[in-house]
């Protein structure tokens, strides 16, 4: 199995994450004798968050190290740069990002949320309980900006306003992001949605409150903000931000308290999120399907994916044979002034994947019922 995650570079905070839930579950699937009496041997590289990278070395790990299961890549674009790759030689991507969708591959288990997963109920949630006008921010690639679409087609056809849409280079400077917060403190929109990545959506929400402008009265959501970068950017500056996000480190149920369990006993005080807890479960997924298959033939690993579920530390995990994305629970949550985050908002049930978004209908996501 391949292991395909960048440790440096823009995305590394984020991959690193992705590296050490792969890690653990890997171990821990090792630590009981593994498939069948076989011990998963992962090949491991560090593509530094460059697209060629990416490419170069899903070709090596397929064409040289004999591997046709690869975990890995985070960016849309690094996914891009690699899918050619993993079907014309016919292996199995396991992506565990969330992702803006749009994208069926039958060589691709898509483990992270979609829109209608996370965007959806996002807007749903900020029309409802924080304001109408949004300012929309986003690094410029393909990821931010069909994310800003969705958002901004949802909110303007439930009767909000977008009042702005900026985008930055990924690895924005200092003086960029002040430009823009310059720009939101003279509009005052009701909430910020925020797609930036890496050190630029570090740096953004460190610099947000230096700007005078308020988390209590003016917001930053986001689909990616989660515990390991609170603690990195400094979590008394992140409380009071809104992240829509399947998994949050706070859940209160008997799988989440076995992984924390193990997570903490394997990488100490570091803070588990959807990063890691996403890669983990793709690695146990796919062990199931082994297990059932116990031979790494695509098509029968594929077939065998679609009747396994996985008890997560989000809950149920199935995947939806119909587009091989994942069946998930989607939550909102604020950040708390150290760093973890309250669940606000959580679905009555698990919501089916709809990659390509045939439906832009709130249904249940109003809470308490409520329709808009």
């Amino acid at each position: 199995m391949g292991v395909l995650y960048s440790r440096t570079g823009i995305t590394a905070a984020t991959e690193s994450e992705h590296f050490f839930g792969t890690a653990l579950a890997i171990e821990e699937i090792n630590a009981t004798g593994g498939i069948d009496g076989r011990l998963l041997d992962p090949v491991v590289y560090d593509p530094k968050s460059d697209a060629d990278e990416y490419r170069r070395l899903a070709t090596r790990m397929l064409q040289e190290d004999d591997v046709n299961v690869i975990f890995g890549c985070s960016t849309s674009s690094s996914r891009k740069a690699v899918l050619p790759v993993i079907e014309r030689n016919n292996a199995l991507l396991w992506y565990c990002s969330i992702y803006e969708g749009f994208e069926y591959s039958p060589n691709v288990i898509y483990t992270g949320a979609v829109p209608n997963q996370n965007s959806m109920q996002l807007a749903a949630w900020l029309l409802r309980h924080v304001g109408r006008r949004f300012f929309l921010i986003g690094a410029d690639y393909i990821y931010p900006r069909e994310s800003n679409r969705i958002m901004r087609d949802i909110v303007e056809d439930h009767g909000g306003e977008i009042v702005e849409e900026i985008y930055l280079p990924s690895d924005a400077d200092a003086a960029s992001l002040e430009r823009v917060l310059r720009d939101i403190r003279a509009v005052e929109p009701d909430v910020v949605f925020s797609t930036l990545i890496g050190r630029s959506a570090r740096a953004f929400y460190a610099l947000y409150r230096e700007h005078g402008l308020d988390p209590a009265r003016m917001p930053i959501a986001s689909l990616t903000m989660t515990e390991g970068e609170t603690r990195m950017i400094g979590p008394a500056l992140c409380g009071g931000h809104i992240v829509s996000a399947t998994y949050l480190n706070t859940l209160d149920n008997d799988s989440n308290r076995r992984f924390l369990t193990s997570w903490r006993a394997r990488f100490g005080d570091r803070p588990a999120s959807m990063w890691s807890e996403m890669a983990y479960n793709q690695v146990q997924l796919f062990a199931a399907a082994l297990k059932q298959t116990r031979s790494l033939d695509t098509a029968k690993l594929v077939e065998a994916i679609h009747e396994v579920e996985f008890d997560s530390p989000e809950g149920p995990l199935k995947i939806d044979p119909a587009n091989n994305h994942a069946i998930l629970t989607p939550r909102i949550a604020v950040c708390r002034p150290d760093g973890a985050f309250d669940v606000v908002w959580e679905s009555r049930g698990v919501v089916k994947p709809d990659p390509y978004l045939t439906a832009y209908g709130f249904g249940e996501f109003w809470l308490d019922g409520e329709t808009a």
